[in-house]
């Protein structure tokens, strides 16, 4: 499937290549690539220490800036630095690891494995989530351990088995780094902390959405189907002129991102016998909360989710409920990949979250029972979730470091 790419420009402070890893495989950054020069010229940039607000495609919220924390505002300049740190393996215990290794651009911000690996080939014991579109999560990581994007920078860094690092071994990385250590100074007036170094990863991350689908633009536009446009507007008039206006980008919109009509038909169900907006909703089509759909409870150590956080035994195999936009692109699915399609996770459901041998988990979520859905129902269902829900994800660039 061919996608198209929202360009920010606010990421691109300084110039930007694709350049070999360490290793054979998913492309990060490459140390001692980027001059000192240049760091002091992007610098100096009149806006690179100007605050703002993110603006996201057709879909997202119009004003993001509740999304952002208040001791952690966005300017190019903290957005750039947290680019190059999200890519630099030298984060990691054996300087091969990235954040980008299990969440990379060019996999729909994950790693498309069932189980990411870490330093030394160490399996971990769920799938990555996306970071796509997380400036709106209220908790990160499957079991919502992390309330912020800046905390949830802290696990893996110093995780053993992910990226094997010390948080003492970063701050002296970054501080010895003159590159490094020009931007810590110039964006928060002091060398590096572990704090800082989260803020601008977690800042980056921020700026990494999916949206304006054949559904976003869809959405956008069915409101405009209940209105009269050409009784009772007058152009000369601002309040008309402007609803006039945002009609006709609506209708431009749609046109030219069409839903499928089985994607059309899928939508309804949805929304109606699918039941799947009981849990995703949303604009990111997530109700951000926890649920056990009846993956990962079988055999001698089921997988704990939500519960292993709270302690509370209804929590106990309940997982976060991702995001849907652009789904298509971050399989397999579940938090530990045991699905391999979107036919096959709609097939879960359909079986009421029941295993195949007609087994299931003492704390399945009520939300979850038999949908009865026919083989033309799964199709129309996952097309919408395929075509209708694939659009635009932030262009990013793997950056030379310092």
């Amino acid at each position: 499937m061919n996608h198209k790419h929202l360009a920010l420009p606010i990421l691109l402070v300084v110039a930007c290549q694709l350049l070999p890893s360490f290793e054979a495989g998913l492309e990060l950054g490459a140390p001692g690539t980027l001059s000192v020069d240049e760091i002091r010229a992007s610098l100096k940039e009149a806006d690179a220490h100007k605050v703002f607000v993110p603006v996201g495609p057709v879909g997202m919220p119009a004003d993001l800036s509740d999304y952002i924390p208040a001791d952690n505002q966005m300017t190019k300049a903290k957005v750039e630095l947290g680019r190059q740190l999200y890519f630099d393996p030298r984060l990691s215990g054996d300087g091969t690891i990235a954040c980008a290794s299990c969440h990379h651009p060019d996999m729909g911000w994950t790693d498309n494995a069932a189980f990411s690996t870490g330093i030394h080939g160490h399996i971990t014991g769920v799938g990555a989530p996306t970071v796509m579109n997380r400036i709106l999560g209220s908790t990160q990581f499957w079991d919502g351990r992390a309330g912020t994007l800046e905390l949830q920078a802290e696990g893996p860094v110093a995780a053993p088995g992910e990226m094997g690092f010390t948080w003492d071994a970063a701050e002296e990385l970054c501080r010895e780094i003159e590159g490094y250590e020009l931007q810590f100074q110039a964006v928060f007036g002091a060398s590096a902390t572990k704090l800082t170094i989260t803020q601008a990863m977690a800042t980056f991350e921020r700026t990494v959405f999916a949206g304006g689908s054949p559904y976003d633009h869809f959405e956008r536009a069915t409101p405009f189907y209940s209105l009269d446009m050409e009784e009772g507007l007058d152009m000369e008039e601002e309040a008309d002129a402007e609803l006039i206006a945002r009609y006709e980008e609506a209708m431009k919109g749609e046109d030219d991102h069409p839903m499928t009509e089985a994607s059309k038909r899928g939508r309804e169900l949805f929304f109606g016998k699918a039941s799947c907006s009981a849990c995703h909703v949303g604009p990111d089509l997530s109700d951000e909360q926890f649920h056990n759909i009846g993956i990962g409870q079988q055999g001698e150590e089921p997988f704990l989710g939500r519960f292993a956080v709270t302690g509370d035994e209804a929590d106990r195999g309940a997982t976060k409920t991702p995001g849907l936009h652009n789904i298509a692109d971050s399989a397999p699915y579940m938090h530990d990949g045991s699905e391999a399609t979107l036919v096959e996770v709609i097939l879960h459901y359909n079986r009421g979250g029941m295993n195949e041998d007609g087994t299931t988990s003492s704390h399945l979520s009520d939300k979850i029972f038999k949908l009865n859905l026919t083989g033309e129902e799964i199709y129309d269902l996952a097309e919408f979730l395929e075509q209708g829900l694939s659009g635009t994800v932030t262009s990013v660039e793997i950056p030379r470091l310092p």
